[in-house]
């Protein structure tokens, strides 16, 4: 008895062992910022059989797939799938009521039957059922789905499970009599047709039939969010989902993926209809929680911008983070793997991040798609990282100078659309996102936007004529970034103040590019006194509100509009294209924010060099220039008018101006940095070819520069203040002084190296310890009569690092010295004037 009594307490022992020792184990041995949640989301279609075993079995191996990421979060979550949303609209509260589930290929709520007509119809016109032997299931075996779920999870990780149910309110995913068939009238959004997505701030019919909420059935005029609402909490409830998650830009206006929407027409902007039309769209949130108070909100968000959002849909994102809803904002849209336009991805992300309800905010990652047969992993991005580590580059900068990066991870989906998890995909994707993560911002970028949060929402309120311009300031960021602007960091204007107070080195090494800012604002004065103090920085866009102060500070003045087309005249061009590059632009009003009337106000301003410029009959505008007092302390200001150079055509998204008949304007941003001494050039066969996409961020005092080149026989070439940036290993032939690199389709490299060299080949790798004390050693060859800047790890100091010029291992001779130099936040240590090979180590 006593032995066995023994043997008991060893067992108790050893488990005790396991949970709180191992544990803290594995934690030393990770790398890396932990996200608070990673959430798989998954259709019902792995679970191929009824059988409890089978569906324990397959949820077992959903959370050991990914096993080795999640050991990264603190929770864990499952995010379902399980139909459109009709399954929580059509819930009457019994879990013998048949469910209706996403097992179709395509769309099935079109004018074909599912499986019918010819093979010549798309999946977008008639759906297949995924497998001709799809289980029928029930709320209650869906229910039984979820526990299952959160104990394998719990089983295979350890660590707390989550799941969360889903509403989308298009008809992709599963047939829905709810919204095509009974109540019509929800309908309002046109993203897959005339009135196909349901409208958030609809009113519903009223309609006799009991539901779980309403088991009276919905009185007539009903709001949605009022029916919505109670049934998602009878439906959370009764099945023990732990949270809801709102598709495809439900709840967000009337248009989650178009240009235009209720304000904006494509032609105008309804003004009058905008207060209204707000109060409508935060209205669904307040009746939402009227009803279901307490269940955490997750969003997808609109495809676009938080300005244009808020003037073409009048959605107001201010007053949405504002109002309490326990709401967790949009991550990045997925629609880059669609489309390539990785410009509306950054610049709609960072424009939602700029301003939170907390400090929390998710990256959602498209491995594979459950409804159209295409799995973007394998197939869109061609097994190809660069739409993981660009958005991944990108970081916001709170009020307090806190860098903030993801909080939460998203993986749409594990399971492809014949309800496959070929492990093939989280093998290959999961040392991608660590690789970001352990490479993840940790200082601002050398670009930062100082995003008009607030701004845009007074003026939207305050104003009856600056929509436009709204709209106009995300659509000109989207264009540059696809022309190569290196834009991954972003602050408020409403929080740049306490940044720089809080930390007034912060932004010594960085270019702050913002619009103008509004007439004797706190930011007016800011923005001044920023530069005043020595800083950089770009301002674009029209200056129609600003004081006297800040134009005469910029030395800009305002004449009568120009519209249409124009001769461009500029100094800033300095890529290098092949065959003929158009000599002329065409701003259209309307999606520019206003007609073109900037002056360069004093021409014999000593301190102004006018840089760019257009021409209409007799007519002249100055399009770009830069002024630099010399009572500034190194600071200087560029202004760049700009023009979107983008209209509405039609479709979903602004289409860009033809680059064979006008000039990008938006392109100029990037050319413009030469000014401030960084220079990013890039030369291709012709002026058709997309420009490579390209992030620059600072982790541990490194710049981790990461791609995407749309064409891979591009040519980048590098050369900032600080020298010619060296990637960590390739080597580069120096030409005029700059590095230059012809890369793949993706790619993400670090730099730690700038050299200030003519000409030469020189190579910049990493090398083996192999002596005690020293964690990183690399080295620099070709060098000839050449300068270099080390930024070494943040925290080394000058006693730590160790500097050889042509030696070997063991590494006890040529040891030169160095000088080490501190700039604000900027750190590095100098050599001087070498030839042959360094070596430094730490």
């Amino acid at each position: 008895m006593r032995k066995g009594n023994i043997t008991i307490r060893n067992f108790w022992l050893v488990l005790l062992l396991a949970l709180v020792c191992v544990p803290g184990l594995a934690q030393d041995n990770l790398k890396g910022k932990n996200f608070q949640s990673i959430t798989l989301e998954s259709s019902l279609k792995p679970f191929k059989k009824k059988d409890k075993a089978y569906i324990r079995a397959v949820a077992h191996e959903m959370f050991t797939q990914w096993h080795s990421l999640l050991r990264h979060a603190d929770t864990v979550s499952m995010m379902l799938w399980t139909s459109d949303g009709s399954e929580i609209l059509d819930y009457k509260g019994t879990m013998d009521q048949p469910l209706e589930w996403a097992k179709y290929m395509g769309n099935p709520n079109t004018d074909h039957e599912v499986g019918s007509g010819p093979e010549s119809l798309s999946l977008h016109q008639r759906a297949y059922v995924y497998r001709d032997d799809a289980p029928d299931f029930t709320y209650g075996d869906l229910a039984f789905i979820v526990k299952v779920l959160k104990e394998e999870g719990r089983k295979v990780t350890g660590k707390p499970i989550k799941v969360g149910a889903t509403f989308d309110p298009g008809p992709e995913f599963a047939k829905s009599p709810f919204k095509y068939e009974k109540h019509p009238e929800i309908l309002g959004g046109n993203a897959m047709g005339h009135k196909t997505f349901v409208s958030s701030y609809s009113l519903l019919n009223g309609d006799s039939e009991s539901y779980a909420g309403f088991p009276d059935g919905i009185p007539d005029q009903t709001p949605f969010g009022t029916f919505f609402g109670r049934q998602s909490q009878h439906f959370l409830d009764d099945l023990g989902f732990d949270y809801i998650w709102l598709s495809n830009g439900f709840g967000f206006g009337a248009e989650g993926w178009s240009a235009t929407g209720a304000i904006f027409s494509g032609e105008n902007f309804a003004q009058e209809k905008l207060a209204s039309s707000a109060d409508k769209v935060v209205g669904f949130w307040k009746l939402f929680r009227e009803e279901c108070p307490d269940y955490p909100i997750q969003t997808r968000g609109t495809n676009l911008s938080v300005g244009a959002d808020l003037a073409r849909d009048a959605v107001d994102l201010r007053n949405i983070y504002k109002g309490g809803f326990n709401m967790l904002p949009p991550p990045n849209s997925p629609w880059a793997a669609l489309d390539g336009d990785f410009g509306l991805e950054l610049a709609g992300y960072m424009s939602r991040m700029a301003m939170l309800p907390d400090n929390r905010f998710p990256f959602r990652y498209y491995t594979h798609d459950p409804w159209w047969i295409n799995s973007p992993w394998l197939d869109r991005y061609g097994r190809e990282p660069h739409d993981i580590y660009l958005p991944l580059a990108v970081a916001r900068i709170d009020e307090e100078g806190k860098i903030g990066v993801p909080t939460h991870l998203n993986f749409l989906t594990i399971d492809d659309t014949y309800g496959n998890m070929p492990t093939q995909v989280p093998d290959e994707v999961m040392p991608h996102i660590l690789k970001a993560r352990y490479d993840m911002p940790t200082a601002p970028g050398p670009l930062v936007w100082v995003y008009p949060f607030d701004e845009y929402h007074d003026w939207a309120r305050d104003y009856t004529d600056r929509l436009p311009e709204i709209y106009y300031g995300d659509w000109f960021m989207r264009q540059a970034i696809n022309s190569g602007l290196p834009m991954n960091t972003v602050i408020s204007t409403t929080s740049l103040p306490g940044a720089i107070t809080n930390n007034p080195g912060l932004f010594k090494s960085s270019i702050l590019v913002t619009i103008a800012p509004e007439k004797n604002s706190k930011n007016e004065k800011t923005l001044m006194d920023f530069v005043k103090n020595g800083g950089q920085l770009i301002v674009f866009g029209p200056v129609d509100h600003s004081s006297k102060t800040f134009m005469d500070f910029i030395n800009l003045s305002n004449t009568t509009p120009l519209s249409g087309e124009m001769e461009l005249r500029s100094e800033v061009g300095i890529d290098i294209i092949k065959g003929e590059v158009p000599q002329k632009i065409r701003h259209l009003s309307l999606f520019s924010g206003g007609g073109f009337r900037t002056l360069i106000k004093n021409p014999k301003d000593s301190f102004t060099q006018a840089l760019s410029s257009v021409k209409q009959g007799d007519e002249v505008r100055d399009m770009a220039w830069l002024r630099q007092d010399p009572d500034w302390k190194g600071g200087k200001v560029v202004y760049l008018r700009g023009t979107n150079s983008s209209s509405f055509t039609g479709g979903r998204l602004l289409t860009p101006d033809n680059p064979e008949e006008f000039q990008i304007v938006p392109a100029m941003l990037r050319q413009l940095l030469g000014t401030f001494g960084m220079q990013l050039k890039i030369e291709k066969e012709n002026v058709g070819i997309k420009d490579p996409v390209l992030t620059i961020n600072r982790s541990d005092n490194a710049f981790i520069f990461s791609g995407y080149n749309p064409n891979s026989t591009v040519k980048q070439s590098f050369k900032f203040e600080q020298g010619a940036p060296l990637i960590l290993g390739f080597e580069t032939i120096l030409e005029d002084g700059f590095s230059n690199y012809t890369m793949p389709t993706a790619w993400h490299r670090e730099c730690r190296v700038f050299i200030t060299q003519t000409s030469g080949m020189v190579s910049f790798k990493e090398l083996h310890s192999g002596q005690k004390g020293i964690s990183k050693r690399y080295s620099v060859s070709g060098l000839k009569n050449g300068s270099l800047r080390i930024y070494p790890s943040d925290g080394v100091t000058a006693e730590e690092l160790n500097v050889y010029l042509n030696s070997r291992y063991p590494w006890n001779t040529g040891e030169i010295p160095f000088t080490e130099v501190k700039n604000g936040n900027e750190r590095y240590f100098e050599i001087k004037d070498v030839s042959g090979t360094v070596a430094f180590s730490w």
